[in-house]
């Protein structure tokens, strides 16, 4: 047996033996795995984490539990978790080490159906449109387990939303900024930039407090008031890093990106009236599209 062959499998003895002592919590990192080897021990990690075996609000084992498991070298440690908290599965607490992270509320935002879902609200009365909103559609929370936060303001188009709404740059625009967060949890599930022109909503005073928020029915209710019916929905997604007011609002871990969704609403006189920007945490959003296709003549 060849010399290398000797020390592969002395290493192996030797993990399997920590292993052991340890309660057969982390089993030696393979290898012959092409994975990088710390990521290896973050996916073993987070099995353990997933299947129950690391109960959330339990301590992780320390860095030297850890190396002397896998036989990998601290800094491979180190950066196995911070691979698990960039996944969202742990934390790290200022002088008290990491923990596993209780599960975060999930966002599944089925799009393609949710808007004519909204549209169809608006027919309805004011008490069956309070009973849910676009959240609790996502989310399957009710109303009760929500909080939700809005701040208007009235603002200068500039150029970007000038050429969105086809206005003069410096036309008023009211800003909108919503988040909604789980009572159960500090972070917002998501936040809200929405942009109306002013003009087009000053007949209603009402639209243009955040006293009156949440709106039942939401912003495809509000424009009704206006006299306004939307024709159809445009969204651009793209996954960037988050801001830095974003990443603390939203209680991103670094690595983690978020999801910007900018959605232009058009009326049936094919106007702009609302450009948004939806931005959702990456590490806990499902954005859910289904495309139904025509069939084929027989």
């Amino acid at each position: 047996m060849g010399t290398k062959a000797v020390a592969d499998r002395r290493d192996r003895s030797t993990a399997r033996q920590t292993y052991q002592r340890l309660g057969g919590s982390v089993s030696a990192v393979n290898s012959r795995d092409w994975r990088p080897r710390y990521l290896q021990l973050a996916e073993e990690l987070r099995a353990r984490i997933e299947s129950g075996e690391l109960p959330r609000g339990t301590a992780m084992p320390s860095e030297t539990e850890l190396a002397d498991s896998s036989g990998l070298s601290r800094t491979s440690v180190r950066n196995a978790i911070r691979q698990l908290r960039e996944w969202g599965l742990v934390r790290a607490e200022q002088g008290r080490g990491t923990y596993v992270r209780a599960p975060r509320q999930r966002v599944r935002r089925r799009n393609t159906e949710r808007y004519q879902w909204e549209k169809d609200r608006v027919l309805l009365d004011e008490a069956e449109r309070r009973r849910t909103g676009g959240t609790e559609h996502d989310t399957g929370l009710t109303v009760d387990d929500l909080k939700f936060h809005a701040e208007y303001s009235e603002v200068k188009a500039d150029e970007e939303m000038a050429a969105a709404f086809g206005l003069p740059v410096g036309a008023p625009l009211l800003r909108r900024v919503y988040w909604t967060s789980s009572r159960h949890e500090t972070a917002p599930l998501s936040a809200s930039y929405s942009y109306l022109p002013y003009d087009l909503v000053k007949r209603n005073k009402q639209l243009l407090s955040a006293d009156y928020e949440p709106w039942p029915g939401g912003t495809q209710h509000q424009l009704s008031t206006v006299g306004i019916e939307l024709d159809r929905i445009e969204e651009v997604v793209q996954a960037r890093p988050p801001l830095p007011d974003e990443a603390e609002l939203l209680d991103i871990e670094a690595g983690v990106a978020v999801l910007d969704v900018r959605k232009t609403s058009y009326d049936i006189q094919d106007r702009v009236v609302e450009v948004a920007d939806v931005v959702f945490p990456g590490d806990r959003t499902e954005l859910c599209f289904t495309t139904k296709l025509k069939r084929w003549n027989a």
